[in-house]
Order: C-alpha cells, then sequence, then structure tokens
C-alpha cells in the first residue's frame, strides 16, 4: 500500500505543536525497480512540490549564463550506433552480496566503507568508458544507496574517483563541503528519471540535469561545488529550475506529458558540470524512441529558478518543513 502522510512544521522541542502550518504530503511514487525500497522518504526535498514557490531573486541572472536558446536532451534512451542504449544503470543487489573495498582518489570526501561490487555491477558507458563510469548500487534488502564516479577496475582491485553512501530511509545528509559520485555531493539516483514510474505516469520528483558553467557555491541541500566562476551570478550547485506552468502539453504523448507534468510541479535540480540542460535517466532498453524524441522539444527558455529556502528544517537534513506554502508569481 502506497504511503499518505501528513507533514507538520518543524517545532523547537519541548513546543506544542498546536496551530502549526502542516501540508499533506503525496505518497511517495515507484520504488527502485526490483525492491520495495522508495527513493528517500516521503517528505524529502527530492518530492517537494515546487510548483507555487516564488521565483528566485537570482533566476534572471543565472539564467543569463546557462544556454537558455536551446532545448532539452534527454540523457538516456537509444543511442542510434553509438554504443549501446544510454543512461545511467541501477544494480540491485541482495543483502548477502559480497562488499569489497574501494580505494578512492578523493578519499577525504568518500564513505571508506566496503562497497557490494562484482561482476553484476553495471557501470555508466561500460567498464572500458572515457565518461564519468558512474556506478549505483541498491541493496535491496537493507535499502542502503551506494554510488560511486569513475568507477573501475585495476589489478584486480576495485577504484574509484569518489563514493558515497545513503539510507534511503533517511534524510540526513552529507558533510558540508563533501562531495559524492556528484559534484552537487547529492545522490545520484532520486534524480534519475525512470521508465517505470513515467510508464505509470507517476514521476513525483525533481529530475538530476547539468549545465556547462556553474559557480563555486552550492545551495541547501547541495553539499559541495565544482564550478569555474566565484560569481554568485552563475548558477550554483542545487539551484531548482521550474517549467513554467502555462507550457502547453497539446501534441505530446501521455508518457511525455508526465514528464512535463514533474518538471512543472517538482522542477530539475543542478546537480553536475556537463553539456547544457542535459537531464538524466536510467539506462533502460525500453525507452520508447518516440519519447525520446518528444522531450527533446521543451525550451530551456520555458524555465525559472525557483527558492526553495522556505522549505528547509535543517542544514544538515534534506527533509522539507511545508511543501509549497508560497504563492509565487
Amino acid at each position: 500500500m502506497r504511503r499518505l502522510l501528513v507533514l507538520v512544521a518543524a517545532v523547537p522541542l519541548g513546543l506544542t505543536s498546536v496551530g502549526c502550518a502542516s501540508a499533506t504530503v503525496p505518497a511517495v511514487g515507484r520504488p527502485v525497480a526490483g525492491t520495495t525500497c522508495e527513493t528517500f522518504p516521503a517528505d524529502s526535498w527530492w518530492h517537494a512540490d515546487v510548483s507555487r514557490l516564488p521565483v528566485h531573486p537570482r533566476s534572471r541572472q543565472w539564467l543569463s549564463h546557462m544556454s537558455t536558446g536551446v532545448d532539452l536532451h534527454p540523457d538516456f534512451g537509444p543511442s542510434y550506433g553509438d554504443g549501446p542504449d544510454y543512461g545511467i544503470p541501477v544494480t540491485v543487489v541482495g543483502p548477502g552480496h559480497a562488499k569489497v573495498p574501494v580505494r578512492f582518489d578523493y578519499a577525504s570526501e568518500s564513505d571508506r566503507v566496503r562497497y557490494p561490487l562484482g561482476r553484476d555491477t553495471r557501470i555508466e558507458g561500460g567498464r572500458g568508458s572515457a565518461g564519468d563510469k558512474h556506478a549505483i548500487v541498491v541493496d535491496k534488502g537493507t535499502c542502503r544507496l551506494y554510488e560511486t564516479w569513475n568507477t573501475r577496475v585495476s589489478h584486480g582491485r576495485w577504484v574509484a574517483g569518489s563514493g558515497a553512501v545513503w539510507s534511503l530511509r533517511s534524510n540526513a545528509l552529507r558533510p558540508d563541503g563533501w562531495t559524492s559520485a556528484d559534484a552537487a555531493g547529492l545522490p545520484i539516483l532520486p534524480g534519475l528519471l525512470r521508465w517505470n514510474e513515467v510508464r505509470a505516469r507517476d514521476v513525483d520528483h525533481a529530475i538530476r540535469f547539468t549545465t556547462d558553467v556553474t559557480s563555486r557555491h552550492h545551495l541547501w541541500p547541495a553539499r559541495h561545488d565544482a564550478g569555474s566562476r566565484s560569481s554568485l551570478a552563475y548558477p550554483p550547485m542545487g539551484a531548482r529550475f521550474r517549467l513554467r506552468a502555462g507550457f502547453p502539453t497539446t501534441g505530446f504523448s501521455a508518457y511525455a506529458v508526465a514528464v512535463i507534468e514533474a518538471m512543472k510541479r517538482y522542477g530539475l535540480v543542478l546537480a553536475d558540470n556537463g553539456s547544457p540542460w542535459y537531464f538524466q535517466g536510467e539506462q533502460d532498453a525500453r525507452w520508447p524512441d518516440r519519447l525520446v524524441e518528444e522531450l527533446k522539444r521543451i525550451p530551456a527558455s520555458a524555465f525559472v529558478a525557483v527558492d526553495t529556502s522556505s522549505l528547509k528544517v535543517s542544514d544538515d537534513s534534506g527533509q522539507v518543513s511545508v511543501r509549497a506554502s508560497t504563492v509565487g508569481p
């Protein structure tokens, strides 16, 4: 049974919650395929409805540095001869899967525990890729998420650029200043568009995307940045962008409409440096060609940045206090 929770705004210890603002939190969407694990709690920032939040004061500045003359590019699906269907693969393992030590290039900001990596681990682009080589592994028994970047095997041992571990049942964030397998220090999995949720027309989270020039700053709940500009006029990691409410869906398929509506309600989150307005999805051979082509018709110019600061309960938690409580323009 899917959950329906009522979330009450955070209250200092010792005080009654009577009279505090509250908001109904919709049920969380589809679990990770092959598991009963949802991608973080229902009150996570990833699931926050931002459709009524105010436009961020720096929205126009950020967008001026983000190539808004282009259309969005779905960074997943059929690749037309350039290797296998692309996207970021997800590997699901059981609690008995062997765990191995991993040597990290950025060890001081990585979770140095054993990771459930092995011959069954799927790596983005394949093990011989020259790309990011992300590995995303979900332990379906414990609902723990393991993510690594630049993942490879060297002389029989696992090596990665960085690695991070989360409980999918917790809103806890990484230490501020720490990277993850992503430049923003956030998990990758909850921001991936997944075929099982699109097919069910049940997308209930922000979607991860990239742009090429970013600030050396980050916004909650992001924990890290890797930008090339010190100016606050450039977009920071963790910035959230929403598709304008009036963007028309006429002529789009039901699957494409599900994605468009998610972009209006939950938006996009800037999570890494890369090609402008590329948004990521899970590697899955079932992505329809037509859907991928339709999603290329969404213009970047139809987005604005939103101010999510009012949702924050704690600097060190991704929990939101209320959902979209402020009516924006």
